[in-house]
């Protein structure tokens, strides 16, 4: 019996042991990710991206000027 004590005792080390590894992968990811958004972010592609949504927004909010959207007519 003592046996298998210690081989459950192995299998909670072994899961806290993959528990970490996962932890520290999942934390290694996030900061390559974050440094490749940081990258595009400064390049040219990067730029044009961020001017094309900023035009989109500024479209979107002039494009109303108070009017309803949809016009109903009676007739």
């Amino acid at each position: 019996m003592r046996c298998f004590a210690c081989f459950n005792g192995g299998k909670q080390i072994r899961k806290e042991e993959e528990r970490l590894a996962s932890q520290e992968a999942r934390a290694k990811a996030a900061e390559a990710a974050e440094r490749r958004q940081e990258q595009f972010e400064q390049s040219a592609a990067g730029r044009a991206a961020r001017a094309q949504i900023s035009a989109a927004a500024k479209q979107s909010a002039n494009s109303n000027k108070g009017e309803p959207a949809l016009k109903w007519q009676m007739g």
